[in-house]
């Protein structure tokens, strides 16, 4: 995983470079990547209970879903051969993790250049009564073709009221200059448990 680097608000905001916010405005879009909405690849594997699914994005783009080991993988690719090896595919958080089934698309137009969806981390030190690890809340910014697939942008949904704001500001100044295995993964606004948890090797 790459290196990550903490960046302030004011130092963000001072960011935007000629691939940042132009003459057309970003929007939103979204779609589900509930099992329902998805095709399964295969079967769960009988070893590890290991899954994969593809979920239709937008603008001809595909979702792909891995789990493996209570732990999941998101990337996105025009198939699922060109999904799976984008940087993406081969980022993960060390903690036992899982992404929501919304994903917000940034795009200008009708061309998405960033996505955005909620993880959930789980918390080792924080347990239920059942004595099972409570989750804490993030937001990933990943940025999309042409070009790499990877994590742009990290943001902490409790310790941020405006946690989604701070994500789509992201999306829309960082994710279309942002450099693949050069570039460090920002952390943006205030950082809370969840950045922590993500951030442990």
């Amino acid at each position: 995983m790459n290196r990550i680097v903490s960046i302030g608000l004011a130092v963000l905001m001072t960011c935007v470079g000629p691939n940042g916010a132009g003459a057309q405005s970003a929007g939103s879009t979204y779609t589900s990547t509930a099992a329902k909405d998805c095709r399964q690849i295969g079967k769960p594997s009988t070893l590890d209970g290991s899954t994969m699914r593809v979920c239709p994005g937008k603008d001809g783009l595909m979702v792909l879903i891995a789990e493996d080991d209570l732990r999941e993988t998101v990337s996105v690719g025009r198939n699922r051969k060109q999904a799976a090896e984008e940087p993406a595919a081969k980022t993960w958080f060390a903690p036992f993790n899982s992404s929501e089934t919304t994903v917000e698309w940034r795009a200008a137009g009708a061309k998405p250049f960033a996505m955005i969806q909620r993880w959930h981390i789980a918390d080792n030190a924080d347990p239920d009564k059942q004595g099972r690890p409570n989750t804490k809340a993030m937001l990933v910014v990943t940025r999309l073709p042409p070009g790499p697939v990877c994590h742009v942008a990290y943001v902490d949904a409790a310790a941020n009221a405006d946690a989604n704001e701070l994500a789509r500001k992201a999306a829309d100044e960082l994710a279309r200059s942002f450099t693949c295995g050069k570039d460090e993964v920002k952390i943006v606004g205030t950082r809370g448990r969840a950045i922590e948890l993500a951030t442990m090797h």
